[in-house]
């Protein structure tokens, strides 16, 4: 099964690779951007079997510092 996982800052945190995106698009002639947020994705093929609590443990482990980034789980 495959499934994804975003993961995104949490609002308030500063977001540096954000605001350099934004920047550079603006030099590139793109008007109107008034705000990027960067974040991850993740894409996984897990067994069928593998149950909630085990996606959310990896999520909670290892590819979300969940101190100041919200992740969600998409199954494909």
């Amino acid at each position: 099964m495959k499934i994804r996982i975003i993961v995104t800052l949490k609002p308030g945190v500063l977001d540096p690779q954000g605001k350099a995106i934004q920047h550079a698009l603006g030099s590139l002639g793109f008007a109107g951007v008034a705000d990027v947020r960067a974040g991850k994705l993740f894409e996984i093929d897990v067994a069928d079997d593998t149950d909630d609590a085990a996606i959310d443990a990896m999520c909670r482990q290892l590819l979300a510092n969940t101190v100041i980034e919200n992740y969600r789980i998409e199954r494909a």
